[in-house]
This record gives structure tokens, sequence and C-alpha cells, in this order.
């Protein structure tokens, strides 16, 4: 009898750690991999995009005027749209949407202060920019690298 229950114990713990789910998300790796979809998908298309060091590209198609210095709590008015890479749609504005760019994928808050007020900018995202390796809800799947029109109304 003790010894089932010293087994049984014993089984308890062993299945306990090996149902625990170990992060082995590598963000540099994924970042090698997204930079590669995303050359190949620029090269594809013909998109003149420009790659920014911290590794999102960006095209700017009308740059705005005006003086914002943006900084993390600054409040941006932008219509846009969020596409994949193989083109569907996963969320688009249907009115102007304010957003602080604080609480924004980072993605946006390197991007967005490339433009000013009355600017338009495409963003492709890799993941490590945006979501990481989690699904944010349908629609996005993990490590998707993320192609975004917007267009800031405003800034302040």
């Amino acid at each position: 009898m003790f010894k089932t229950r010293l087994f049984l114990g014993f089984f308890l713990i062993v299945a306990t750690f090996a149902s625990c789910k170990k992060d082995s998300y590598n963000a540099e790796k994924q970042a090698k991999i997204d930079d590669g979809l995303i050359a190949d998908f620029i090269a594809k298309n013909g998109i003149a995009a420009i790659k920014h060091s911290s590794g999102i590209y960006y095209q700017i198609i009308t740059p705005g005027s005006g003086d914002v210095s943006f900084n993390s709590s600054t409040a941006v008015v932008v219509n846009y749209e969020g596409r994949l890479l193989n083109g569907n749609v996963f969320d688009k504005s249907s009115s102007a949407v304010t957003f602080v760019l604080g609480r924004l994928i980072q993605g946006w808050q390197i991007g967005i202060p490339l433009i000013q007020k009355g600017g338009r900018i495409r963003l492709i995202v890799p993941s490590t920019l945006a979501y990481k390796n989690q699904s944010p809800g349908p629609g996005i799947p993990e490590n998707a690298v993320l192609d975004f029109t917007i267009d800031l109304i405003s800034a302040q």
C-alpha cells in the first residue's frame, strides 16, 4: 500500500513537471525569419520600403506637415488597415480612431512618428515588434508579420 502511494505520488510529480510548457520563443531567431519573409514580400510586390534600424520596414506615402514631437503619451487619431502578408485584412477602421501611442504595438510606436499630421505611411512590422508568438485574436496567428497602411489625422 505504501509503495503504491509512493509510486502514485512520484507519478503525479513527474506528470506535473512534464506538462509545464517551456517558453522556447527566440526573438532573435524569429526576427531573422520575419526579415526574410518581409524581404521576399517587398521584392514580389515591388514595394519601395526602407528598413528602419528597429527592424520595421516603412514606406512614407505622404509625409504630412507639422512639428509634433511624439512621446508615449501622444494621442494619435488615425484611419488604418491591417493585413497579413497573404493580403487578408484582419482589422480596418471604419472611421477615425484615437489611440495613445505608448499603448500600441512597438511597430506603430516606431513608425507613426516618422510622419506628421496629414501623413500616410505603410508599415510592415515583424512579429517581434507586434504580437510576438501570441495570437491576439481571430485573424492574426502567432508570429505574424503585419502590413499596415496608416493615415495620421492628428497627433497631440
